[in-house]
């Protein structure tokens, strides 16, 4: 029995970035195509298969811990950045500026699929969505250079909206305007998730 159900929710690639030395910077360039290998996105800082542990899991690893990278890719929604930006008061947002890998555009409140949800390529390349990303304060710095004094709205107005991370379960080739099938797990909702938040 498949544990993954192909949805009725597509998307469409509307911009492809990588960031190629995150010790510049956190913005990405702009591509026209992404190679995907196991480890990420070809000439991209965030790839590999492992990683050092961050502060957003200190409850689990000493920061620095070698640990398996399911940060491979930041995926936004159009629809998301468009709304930040609206909140922050300016006509539109730069993905590149918050170090987007992609954007997308056509599944409504995409920040939240569940966990584990696939989104899969024309040539089968598929993307296994870890979860959430939670908005910080590291793109004010690059939002400030465009547009000086709105850097600092933009953690607030990113709240729920900061897409997702993921990574790489099948490798492929992704292009600007590839469209992307929206798998989610044939899970139901843990019934005890509300109590287990509360601690």
């Amino acid at each position: 029995m498949p544990a993954l159900l192909p949805t009725s929710y597509s998307a469409r690639v509307t911009w492809l970035g990588a960031n190629p030395d995150r010790r510049t910077g956190l913005p990405s360039r702009p591509l026209d195509r992404m190679v995907l290998s196991f480890a990420g996105p070809a000439g991209e800082t965030h790839a590999g298969l492992t990683r050092p542990s961050c502060s957003r899991v200190l409850s689990q690893h000493p920061r620095g811990t070698e640990i398996r990278n399911v940060r491979q890719l930041t995926i936004l929604s159009a629809e998301d950045l468009a709304a930040i930006a609206e909140d922050m008061g300016v006509a539109a947002l730069d993905p590149g500026l918050v170090g987007a890998s992609l954007v997308i555009e056509g599944i409504p409140d995409f920040t939240h699929v569940p966990p584990s949800s696939r989104l899969q390529g024309p040539d089968g390349v598929t993307l296994v969505v870890d979860m959430e990303n939670r908005p910080c304060h590291l793109p004010a710095k690059p939002i400030d250079a465009e547009g000086p004094g709105h850097g600092k709205a933009f953690k607030a107005a990113a709240m729920g909206r900061r897409g997702v991370t993921a990574w790489v379960e099948r490798e492929g080739v992704l292009t600007l305007g590839d469209s992307l099938r929206l798998h989610i797990p044939d899970q139901p909702v843990w019934p005890q998730l509300e109590s287990a938040r509360q601690g």
